[in-house]
């Protein structure tokens, strides 16, 4: 019976190292930028102003962002979804930026004509706002 004890407190114990293990392996991701192949993220800032993001978005860094009608921008590199439901991910931000209403038809957010370079170095600068 003595046995029995000592092997239920160690399957226990491993039941919760391997918890921990899992709930441990996710920290910290957040905390690395995530990376935009070929984009600039000085280039990027430089174009959200050029592109007049800032009438709907405040913007860190970026003159004249004062606008209210989209979400705030701050931090948007922590953030887990794009729009509300697409995955926060370098080719699916630099797709959003290209073209919105491709990616989620209705959405209140215009294509601005922006490149698919640029949208790169757009979406490199929008991962630095952690």
């Amino acid at each position: 019976m003595r046995n029995h004890f000592h092997l239920l407190a160690l399957s226990r114990a491993l039941c919760l190292a391997g918890m921990c293990a899992a709930l441990l392996a996710g920290c910290g991701e957040r905390d690395v930028p995530k990376k935009v192949s070929g984009g600039d993220p000085a280039q990027g800032q430089r174009l959200m102003a050029h592109y007049q993001c800032t009438a709907c978005h405040a913007i860190p860094e970026v003159p004249g962002a004062v606008g209210d009608a989209g979400p705030p921008l701050a931090q948007f590199g922590r953030r887990s979804y794009i729009a509300g439901g697409i995955p926060n991910t370098a080719d699916n931000l630099t797709r959003w930026l290209d073209n919105p209403p491709a990616m989620k038809p209705g959405t209140g957010m215009p294509d601005l004509g922006v490149s698919p370079q640029e949208a790169r170095h757009m979406a490199a600068y929008l991962f630095t706002l952690q």
